[in-house]
């Protein structure tokens, strides 16, 4: 069984070290993973900590949440399960639309000689 906690609103500069050191003094921790942006690099404010216990992760609760640490106050629960993503839409709740949508954009680049006062030939499109 996993015992998963959420830690929130860390400072961006807190190290995965930080926080095993930190949940080391509620009990035995069985890893860190904190979370940081793909692109950057950069922590991303959160971590999920694993305990070897229920009563670790209990104690780890109690002791942890909203208590400052590195000038920050830590909100500190049970990890919800993971929630499955669609795998379409990039975020966008899978039913984007693609493609030109007529109007100005469309017409841009085409000479449209019919609307020409004066002399010349009419062309047809």
């Amino acid at each position: 069984m996993e015992y998963k906690l959420y830690v929130g609103n860390l400072s961006y500069t807190t190290s995965e070290t930080d926080l095993q050191t930190l949940f080391a003094q509620a009990g035995a921790v069985k890893s860190v993973a904190l979370i940081k942006d793909r692109d950057s690099g950069r922590s991303k404010g959160f971590a999920f900590v694993e305990m070897e216990t229920q009563a670790d992760m209990q104690n780890a609760i109690s002791m942890f949440n909203g208590k400052d640490f590195q000038d920050r106050a830590l909100s500190v629960s049970i990890a919800r399960p993971r929630e499955e993503r669609s795998g379409s839409g990039g975020g966008f709740g899978g039913n984007r639309r693609t493609g030109g949508g007529g109007g100005y954009n469309s017409d841009r680049g085409r000479s449209n000689n019919n609307n020409r006062s004066g002399g010349g030939q009419k062309r047809s499109w």
